[in-house]
């Protein structure tokens, strides 16, 4: 399998920099995988497509701002962390740009010294280790000092950062949104429990490791991030009596999807638990609980668009795209929305 099965043409300016407005009147694509027939819609009418018994699974995780602006003690460099992933003692994984001013030792101050960090060492990749000291709740200057780590591609600035958080986020720790879940409004999704859909919540924290290109021109060479996921007893136990009423379940994103594929054994039965998935979905593998997915439109040569062609296939799923494009959607995070049954 390789990479470039997997390229497309996308023109520079169909690349969404900006929220919509109104969250669910974003366009959606309705993708048959066993046909590969489309229709389109606003998103609002994703109702006409789910019944009652179904399991809609969310992902409630929320990002944090994990990305400050500092400064090298002593010269006065700026220096940009992202924070990847909390360890302990207030130490986080972090990408420090320019990585080469910040050796072992480094002190680097946020805020006129609110806030400092210390790299303690690194990882194989060149990730650093910053032990972080502060007077007060980390979280609390975070949220004062930090700013929303948005894609690469996205340049625009964002005005509402709540618009970079699903109406449901809940807990702590990405540092991208699970974007597929941008569309849905309280409104929307009080209507879809209304109809007899039951809505369950999973957690997986998105690391940056989703934008990270596929550099292996062998697909099957790529050595995928890890993240970190919690599925709760309850949840398990609604996706599972789903699956055993012969309902469907339908996956809102592609971290909800990778989230339940992960905590389900051989059989497809969901089992609670917290753990790493670094989970690789392409073509060929074989799904034991998601049925359908609601997601947005994908980077060429991504993970993500391998993900999306397991489930629906590669050519459905590119000749889709090819005609997105032609219709103008809009792509990526701030983007439009797909739905394949």
């Amino acid at each position: 399998m390789e990479l470039s099965d997997f390229n497309y043409e996308l023109p520079q300016e169909l690349i969404a920099q900006d929220p919509l407005e109104d969250r669910a009147s974003s366009r959606l694509m309705v993708l048959d995988r066993e046909t590969g027939k489309t229709e389109h819609k606003t998103f609002r009418d994703i109702k006409q497509y789910l019944r009652r018994g179904d399991c809609l699974v969310i992902n409630d995780t929320k990002v944090i701002p994990a990305r400050l602006i500092g400064v090298k003690e002593g010269t006065g460099a700026k220096i940009e962390v992202l924070l990847l992933t909390r360890k302990e003692n207030n130490v986080w994984e972090t990408l420090v740009k320019p990585g080469k001013k910040c050796r072992t030792g480094t002190v680097i101050e946020f805020g006129d010294g609110l806030l400092k960090g210390t790299v303690i060492g690194q990882t194989e990749e060149g990730n650093r280790f910053v032990q972080f000291t502060f007077d007060g709740i980390f979280e609390e200057i975070l949220d004062q000092l930090g700013q929303m780590p948005l894609p690469p591609y996205i340049t625009h600035k964002l005005k509402d950062r709540n618009r970079y958080q699903t109406v449901y986020a809940e807990h702590d720790g990405s540092a991208a949104a699970p974007t597929a879940g941008l569309h849905f409004t309280k409104e929307l999704l009080q209507e879809i429990r209304e109809m007899g859909v039951d809505i369950v919540h999973v957690t997986l924290h998105v690391g940056l490791g989703t934008f990270r290109p596929v550099k292996e021109k062998d697909v099957l060479k790529h050595h995928m991030h890890s993240e970190f996921y919690i599925v709760t007893e309850d949840a398990a136990d609604r996706i599972n009596a789903a699956k055993a009423a012969g309902n469907r379940v339908i996956c809102v994103g592609t971290t909800s999807c990778r989230t339940i594929e992960s905590a389900a054994d051989e059989e497809g039965i969901v089992h609670a638990k917290s753990d790493w998935t670094s989970i690789f979905i392409y073509p060929g593998y074989k799904f034991k609980v998601l049925d359908c997915l609601i997601t947005n439109f994908h980077l060429p040569e991504s993970t993500l668009i391998m993900l999306v062609s397991a489930l629906a296939g590669r050519e459905h799923v590119l000749a889709a795209y090819q005609e997105a494009v032609k219709e103008r959607y809009r792509f990526f995070s701030f983007g439009d929305a797909m739905f394949i049954k």
